[in-house]
């Protein structure tokens, strides 16, 4: 990998700073500065320094989070915006989301630091499944929906495929649905209701791949259990675990929910649909 990019890796500083920290000359690698920025390291054989100070990658890390309503995916936001960041704190360095939830889903998120398993997961010729719960202003069109179960929707210039839409509960105060996807297209399912009549009011991811979010509470975070991550790192034949990494990371206890006022009355009255 690039030299900037293992030292943001390594949470030695942002891979912006860490390219400073390289034109500057001081960084060395295996004992020699060096100040080009497409230099490439092999953090198992490269020894790398800065300020005098050995650097390594930290072991791999994976988490379940679920994201609450109102943040964006992403670790920054140039104009203020509330970000999944306020949650990740006291996490390894160089953690991040696999993926992305728009700012007002809600759901599931893997987090890890494990760049070559989040490659993995998002490629789309792996088609790994997407299930969300959707809740609806009003019922969609029916004739509309199988439409578009038959012949797909356009989006961004490609037609797009549910795998699943079902009907999960109808009644005078709620319409809910399942649908299940085998890409992340952006704001697919609002985009799938909307052409089909009707208006997302609630959107919830309840599994990734082999991922389950089951009943960890909105803002909540948990490492991966080892069978979680047996099954997911072997969709891809890779090992169990990282190839001489047998640490565990810190548990559920040590990221203490930060959810906002509402999100857990709001996730709870829904329970049942997540166990």
């Amino acid at each position: 990998m690039r030299l900037a990019k293992f030292l943001a890796r390594a949470g030695v500083a942002s891979r912006r700073k860490a390219e400073e920290l390289i034109r500057t000359g001081r960084v060395k690698v295996n004992g020699k500065v060096v100040t080009q920025l497409a230099l490439r390291v092999d953090p198992e054989r490269d020894q790398v320094e800065v300020d005098g100070q050995r650097v390594i990658l930290p072991p791999k890390v994976y988490y379940l989070f679920h994201k609450p309503p109102g943040y964006l995916t992403t670790l920054s936001d140039p104009h203020g915006r509330p970000t999944i960041a306020e949650f990740l704190k006291g996490l390894p360095p160089g953690v991040f989301p696999v993926g992305r939830l728009d700012r007002d889903s809600e759901g599931l998120l893997l987090l890890t630091n494990d760049g070559e398993l989040a490659q993995r997961l998002l490629h789309p010729r792996y088609e790994i499944p997407r299930i969300y719960r959707v809740w609806l202003v009003r019922p969609p069109r029916e004739d509309l929906l199988q439409r578009i179960r038959r012949e797909g929707l356009e989006i961004e210039g490609r037609k797009v495929f549910p795998e699943e839409i079902r009907l999960i509960k109808r009644n005078r105060r709620e319409c809910v649905y399942e649908v299940r996807l085998r890409e992340g297209r952006k704001r697919e399912v609002r985009r799938i209701f909307a052409a089909a009549g009707s208006q997302v009011k609630r959107l919830l991811r309840v599994a990734f791949g082999p991922l389950r979010l089951g009943d960890l509470p909105p803002g909540k975070i948990r490492p991966l259990r080892p069978q979680e991550l047996r099954v997911l790192r072997g969709l891809f034949g890779l090992p169990s675990a990282p190839e001489g990494d047998d640490s565990i990371p810190p548990g559920p206890e040590d990221f203490p929910s930060r959810a906002p006022n509402g999100c857990q009355a709001c996730c709870a009255r829904e329970s049942r649909f997540l166990r």
